[in-house]
């Protein structure tokens, strides 16, 4: 046995699991912090104020608004990059592989929300986080997929894959058409010079990473004074990066790109996130806070409204033969990574700071409760059901 500490953590950060692993112990350390005398400490952290100013130009945010609106438009550049590749050339570009993912990923955002609804719709302040157990969190439920190793057919990996990415699509709408402050004018026409100027950068097959990068800083900082929320920029900015080189035919530079950003994304960015938004106090948490509707419509339209969504829309796509059912998934498996998209973590925790962070800290605490309980309730579904009928499922697909 390799005793070598050095070699221990390299072959550890090459795991496919490494990411979600990470992700979870950051989260344990946020729950730490939130429920122990080192509370004060997390909250100054959280709380501290970071300034920018050149000239009348001033963006001043609690470190906590830094993470959300500025790391988290990082996290939104790589699905954008991700997004674009698979369309182009990847498991999406061929128009049969995507409806079934399709269907499944309408599904599993439409369900969750009509069941959260279904608790809140009396409440406009608590109706603000319907979108919330609309998402679905890859990096977690592809962790929990790895777990069972190498009896996890290939199909069942791109098959949840690309409902995330529909999945990302939708969440990435929802927030540019729900989640907005109060608009800018001006701000906006800067975004709307942006756009043109790096469609104009890419029609001229240009390449300079660094030219792309400058200008959606400046559109970044544009989005973040329009009112729109700034992580879109990341997906904008991910849309004009040339797929391919024309001065060396070998390179992509949208590739080495994401390529780079995949391990600063899952080992840090990601983490980070977690660490901000998941500390969770649970002193004088009783029955009556985990039944209020919030977190019940949450854990619920997770837990529920996920599988139920994902699962019963994929069968009815194939009813009408609009699809078939993937060589190497049973109806048992499908199932079972339908559960897997129950968990919402970091998604919902992003939409959920979206939609509660101007209203009652009450709403923020509920707003976690239940995407944690639902997260974990279908991470354990999933899993379990995915054990016993993986071996059957290989099987026949051997």
């Amino acid at each position: 046995m390799n005793k070598d500490p050095l070699a221990f953590i390299t072959n550890f950060f090459k795991m496919e699991t490494a990411g979600g692993v990470i992700l979870i112990l950051a989260s344990i350390v946020a729950l730490i912090c939130a429920n122990t005398p080192l509370y004060p400490y997390y909250a100054l952290i959280l709380d501290t104020p970071v300034e920018i100013r050149v000239g009348a130009l001033e963006i001043a945010k609690p470190l906590l608004l830094w993470i959300n609106d500025g790391l988290m438009a990082v996290f939104f550049f790589l699905v954008g990059l991700e997004l674009k590749r698979e369309l182009v050339e990847g498991e999406l570009a061929d128009k049969r592989n995507i409806v079934l993912p399709g269907f499944g990923a309408i599904g599993g955002m439409a369900i969750p929300a009509l069941i959260y609804a279904a608790f809140n719709s009396d409440d406009s302040t608590a109706m603000a986080g319907w979108a919330i157990p609309a998402a679905t969190d890859i990096a977690f439920a592809l962790g929990v997929l790895m777990l069972l190793g190498s009896r996890v057919p290939t199909t069942i990996k791109l098959f949840l894959t690309s409902l995330a990415i529909f999945d990302d699509i939708g969440a990435i709408l929802i927030i540019a058409a729900f989640y907005t402050a109060k608009i800018s004018f001006v701000s906006l026409v800067v975004v709307a010079f942006c756009i043109p100027l790096l469609g104009f950068l890419n029609y001229r097959k240009v390449e300079s990473k660094s030219l792309y990068i400058f200008i959606g800083i400046i559109m970044w900082i544009a989005m973040l004074k329009s009112g729109v929320h700034a992580t879109l920029t990341g997906v904008i900015l991910a849309l004009f990066i040339p797929m391919k080189s024309h001065t060396n035919p070998g390179h992509s530079p949208l590739k080495e790109i994401e390529h780079d950003l995949h391990s600063v994304v899952a080992f840090w960015i990601l983490p980070i996130f977690a660490f901000a938004n998941a500390g969770i106090s649970f002193t004088g948490v009783g029955l009556e806070q985990m039944l209020h509707s919030v977190p019940l419509g949450i854990a619920l339209g997770l837990f529920l409204g996920k599988q139920l969504g994902v699962f019963g829309f994929c069968w009815l796509a194939i009813r009408l033969k609009l699809t078939h059912l993937p060589k190497g998934i049973s109806w048992s498996s499908l199932y079972g990574t339908a559960a897997l998209c129950g968990i919402g973590f970091t998604m919902s925790l992003f939409i959920g700071s979206l939609a509660f962070e101007e209203t009652d800290v009450n709403l923020i605490f509920d707003e976690r409760l239940g995407i944690i309980i639902g997260s974990l309730a279908s991470g354990i579904l999933g899993y379990f059901i995915l054990h016993k009928s993986l071996p059957k499922a290989a099987k026949q697909s051997g």
